[in-house]
């Protein structure tokens, strides 16, 4: 039973899976969408769900430091939403306060250039995003 975290942003939607045992996330990709048309993900989604046998999905939810779901939260919810109806998943919204900041300090930590955290920022936080739903299901 794999699981797809997801950190969805306007422009790119990070993508990390997990092995078939639930227990590590691992980056995949970032896809480039554009959030006022979803269309733009729907079909390479459903070639990563395919591919790799994927039942359940993890979206980050950005809520405010104060808990309250804000503008981008309220996004994060459509799209869960537009998942279940569209790939008949079983989705989970997942706090996801702090992981962009996490997911670059790991790639500082790991000393990745600028140019390159650029282009892998979305898909680490996905990892964290769904590693840490994972570890909360142990």
């Amino acid at each position: 039973m794999k699981k797809i975290g997801l950190d969805v942003g306007e422009k790119t939607i990070g993508v990390a899976i997990s092995d078939a045992l639930g227990w590590t996330a691992q980056g995949l990709t970032t896809l480039k969408w554009d959030e006022r048309n979803y269309t733009t993900a729907k079909e390479p989604l459903k070639t990563l769900i395919d591919e790799n046998n994927i039942t359940e999905a993890v979206v980050g939810l950005p809520k405010n430091m104060d808990g309250t779901i804000g503008p981008r939260g309220e996004a994060s919810q459509q799209f869960a939403k537009w998942l279940e109806k569209h790939y008949k998943l079983v989705v989970h919204l997942w706090d996801e306060r702090l992981t962009t900041m996490a997911a670059e300090r790991v790639l500082l930590e790991a000393d990745v250039s600028r140019a390159k955290r650029k282009k892998v920022i979305d898909k680490m936080a996905a990892v964290i995003i769904l590693q840490s739903y994972l570890d909360s299901q142990q």
